[in-house]
């Protein structure tokens, strides 16, 4: 997939993967800027205009998709958000954007688990020139088809591994492949391969699958850009209990997200409801009633309500019952003693209403018959209705 999208009214270029926009000037110059709307993992600096003298010379600077770091700028230069900038590599120089500055970027160090006073941040050599903007923009256009050849060497040597994506370094001297594997993968040949084919310095980065996730980007069943590419930097493990503790339903289509693993999402409340659970109680067998055995159907956690049916099979006709109600009535059953009538005297009421289906409420011909009432009467009106004359 292309990312980069024309627009042929201005003839600018937006760079969905490092958040930016490319235009040539008629003199044909390249300027870029920072596109906030694309940019992935971005942080609202709620401690803008404020400066101290230990965070004015760090930023946080990113490149594509999700890859970030943490920079010192050693050159004197002043610089703010939004500028492009050539940074400190391994080796060559890499170029980058600025998406944070100022105090909340200590902030952004402290939740990343990195200890300013230890870091070892890499510097910011200056201002990204015009020739440093060609030579990245040249870089980037070699990525994809990078990405689809690599693809077919790895398929060629039947490794159990998939290349996700290709980022080239911003002099172009070195490409990074990020890729997924189950098991452990023998790259000698195939890193000697890449060399020989695409002449530059090969780094490969494995990754899950919900990191690729986070790369790629998309939008999830809530409607909402993905977290693990809108804000989320840490992935903790997701269990079938935690879906389990919420009463969800076990559906793995469900329960999957974009990367085919368990949603993220299913985390962010588990905790609440295992809390509520502990004052719920436990129901093994069906409430002993004179009318017959009740037995539960649906248990709202969070309110603390339990829907018992006195004929499990037809969840037509419902009695909802508080917890602590429901605790008493065992209680009683364990002692032999038998209930009444939950829907009479149980302390119970029928609930009729919560659960009606629109399906039923009306037919969907119900305004036709209105309207042909009112176009019969119109009708019946205007053929009573006497045409003035004309003498």
């Amino acid at each position: 997939m292309n990312h980069l999208e024309d627009d042929h009214h201005n003839h600018t270029q937006y760079d969905c993967q490092r958040g930016c926009s490319l235009q040539r000037s008629s003199m044909g110059e390249l300027n870029c800027k920072m596109t906030n709307s694309c940019c992935k993992l971005s942080t609202y600096d709620w401690m803008t205009g404020l400066s101290t003298s230990e965070t004015d010379a760090l930023f946080e600077i990113r490149f594509k998709n999700t890859h970030k770091g943490f920079f010192i700028n050693s050159s004197g230069v002043v610089l703010h958000k939004g500028d492009i900038v050539a940074v400190e590599a391994a080796t060559g120089h890499d170029i980058g954007i600025i998406s944070m500055e100022g105090p909340v970027v200590m902030r952004q160090l402290i939740r990343h688990g990195v200890d300013p006073k230890t870091y070892e941040y890499k510097k910011i050599y200056r201002k990204a020139k015009t020739f440093d903007l060609e030579k990245w923009q040249e870089a980037i256009g070699r990525e994809h088809q990078t990405m689809i050849r690599s693809r077919q060497i790895a398929s060629s040597l039947a490794l159990n591994m998939k290349i996700g994506d290709v980022e080239f370094q911003g002099d172009g001297t070195k490409a990074t492949f990020y890729y997924i594997a189950d098991d452990r993968v023998d790259f000698r040949q195939l890193i000697k391969l890449f060399a020989e084919e695409f002449k530059i310095r090969i780094e490969m980065r494995q990754i899950g699958a919900r990191q690729e996730a986070g790369r790629i980007g998309g939008l999830g069943v809530c409607g909402q850009e993905l977290c693990c590419s809108r804000w989320m930097i840490d992935f903790r493990s997701i269990t079938t209990q935690a879906a389990r503790s919420q009463d969800l339903s076990l559906n793995p289509q469900k329960l999957a997200g974009q990367c085919g693993k368990l949603k993220c999402c299913i985390n962010y409340e588990a905790a609440v409801y295992i809390d509520a659970q502990k004052n719920l109680p436990q129901v093994h067998q069906p409430l002993d009633t004179e009318e017959g055995p009740a037995y539960l159907v649906k248990t709202d956690i969070l309110r603390g309500l339990m829907w018992f049916s006195y004929d499990p099979q037809s969840l037509s006709r419902f009695v909802i019952l508080p917890a602590a109600k429901v605790k008493e009535f065992i209680q009683m059953n364990s002692k032999g003693i038998k209930l009444p009538s939950l829907s009479v005297g149980g302390g119970g009421a029928n609930e009729e209403s919560e659960f009606k289906s629109a399906v039923g409420e009306g037919s969907l011909t119900r305004f036709d018959s209105i309207s042909r009432k009112k176009e019969g009467g119109r009708r019946h009106k205007n053929k009573n209705h006497r045409q003035p004359s004309r003498d």
